[in-house]
């Protein structure tokens, strides 16, 4: 009786010990999400560097990590310099009249006259929507030119929160696998079980962040491109808003160079808006269709419906890092249930 007792309460302590330890790291979970997603997608790397090197894992683990700084860390730090850059242009654009979100509207108006009086049949005054978008352009790009601003203000804590990802990520790297074992052994699941979920977690977590981010990216830098080659300003800006829309499955990218070609046909450059319609629909389109199922793969593929509200889900509770814990979870969410529906909830076999 006493022993149990005992148990019990060591295990209440226990429980108790670890909500605390978890909300101490609370406002470092986004370098350890990052520190840890870094760890599974250039472990293989690291596996073939470590062999090169003779098993020297402290110099195998700083090798993957200096390749991790060239390939993902600089190249990011990059786009957000000049994504603060442009936003910050472009609202002082708004503010000062060189871009007038009502005189848009108006070539719209003139170039679809159509368009007005079929909003005027259902009520829909175009006036009142030629100053509400000026209004919201306004406080849009106010929001955006504020956010980008507190990015590049908080250097402190971008470089803190950079520094103890990639600081984390070399020590994971160097003792992955004893980390792994010591898991297995403290985890009470069964030693199988756990192995497949930790195999399960490494192959999610791989495919959902290479198969969701390096979609997103080729997206984004095919928006950039057109964007460039047709003259349209702050092509980072937008292309970086391509990149992340494209997450959202169905229209993604669509959202920004569909209502970007509208407006080149509407200003005279009809052949500029045929082309960006025609690449957005042939090139950025089929860039998501012939990719993910190469990154992803089938069996990880998670239904475009479960991507939406995660993503949308996964942003509303953790901001910019939702973008990927949200499918994250969700995948992991559809393993869990597997392995339950498997292990726990397996048909008899039929007397018959």
């Amino acid at each position: 009786m006493r022993q149990t007792l005992e148990n019990r309460f060591f295990l209440l302590l226990l429980l108790l010990v670890s909500l605390a330890f978890f909300f101490v790291l609370e406002p470092f979970w986004g370098a350890i999400f990052w520190a840890a997603a870094i760890t599974v997608i250039f472990f293989p790397l690291q596996e073939r560097i470590l062999r090169l090197t003779g098993h020297r894992r402290n110099l195998s683990a700083l090798l993957t990590l200096l390749c991790c700084v060239v390939i993902v860390v600089l190249p990011v730090l990059l786009i957000v310099m000049q994504v603060v850059k442009e936003a910050v242009n472009l609202f002082q654009g708004i503010q000062e009249g060189d871009v007038s979100p009502g005189a848009i509207l108006d070539q719209l108006r003139t170039a679809f006259p159509m368009v007005p009086e079929i909003l005027n049949n259902f009520g829909i005054d175009t006036d009142s929507i030629r100053q509400r978008l000026s209004d919201f352009a306004v406080t849009a790009s106010q929001y955006l030119a504020q956010e980008t601003l507190s990015v590049g203000q908080n250097t402190m804590s971008l470089v803190l929160n950079l520094g103890l990802m990639l600081y984390l990520a070399f020590f994971l790297l160097r003792d992955g696998h004893t980390l792994i074992e010591l898991f297995i052994r403290a985890l009470p699941l069964g030693d199988e079980r756990e192995h497949r979920l930790f195999d399960k977690f490494a192959e999610v977590t791989r495919a959902t962040v290479k198969g969701n981010l390096v979609v997103a990216i080729v997206q984004g830098a095919l928006g950039s491109i057109i964007f460039a080659i047709l003259g349209i300003p702050a092509v980072v800006l937008w292309g970086v808003l391509m990149a992340v829309l494209s997450l959202i499955p169905a229209v993604g990218a669509a959202l920004v160079w569909g209502p970007a070609a509208i407006y080149l046909i509407a200003s005279g450059s009809w052949i500029s808006g045929i082309v960006l319609v025609a690449y957005g629909m042939v090139v950025i389109g089929l860039a998501d269709n012939i990719l993910r199922p190469i990154l992803v793969g089938r069996d990880t593929k998670l239904p475009d419906y479960i991507v939406l509200f995660s993503t949308l889900g996964g942003i509303a509770l953790m901001g910019i890092n939702g973008f990927v814990i949200g499918p994250l979870v969700a995948a992991l969410f559809m393993t869990f249930w597997d392995i339950f529906m498997r292990d726990f909830n397996a048909e008899d076999e039929s007397p018959y």
